[in-house]
């Protein structure tokens, strides 16, 4: 690794990469809130139980309502780990969070999935 990169790298702040992954969800709730709030609005207005049915776009909003929280779960875990200097820790959340990345962007390119990939180069780097 040359000078400059791992200048770079100590000069970032210690503790960011759960944080970026925490915006990273409340972007997720906030596209669901408001570019999907249709769909759910008819699932309140159905009852909520058992009326995602076979509708591909209120099942998208479910999903992106939904996946908000265990990202923002992962973050909160992430930024406890960064605090603490747990790197063989950030390192094994690191591949986890690169590997559900990449999986997204090769099933939706056009996804948001896009947003984890330099937390999880980032991880793996802090992981040293």
């Amino acid at each position: 690794m040359s000078t400059t990169s791992t200048s770079t790298i100590s000069s970032l702040p210690r503790v960011w990469i759960g944080h970026w992954l925490m915006v990273v969800a409340a972007l997720h709730t906030l596209f669901a809130l408001v570019f999907l709030h249709q769909p759910l609005l008819d699932i309140v207005r159905r009852g909520v139980y058992n009326t995602v049915g076979q509708d591909p776009l209120t099942a998208a909003a479910v999903w992106f309502l939904l996946f908000a929280a265990p990202l923002a779960m992962q973050a909160l875990a992430i930024t406890s780990l960064e605090r603490s200097g747990q790197n063989a820790a950030l390192r094994r959340q690191a591949w986890g969070l690169l590997a559900l990345s990449l999986l997204g962007v090769i099933l939706m390119p056009e996804s948001g999935f896009w947003l984890a990939i330099p937390a999880g180069i980032f991880l793996l780097r802090r992981g040293r």
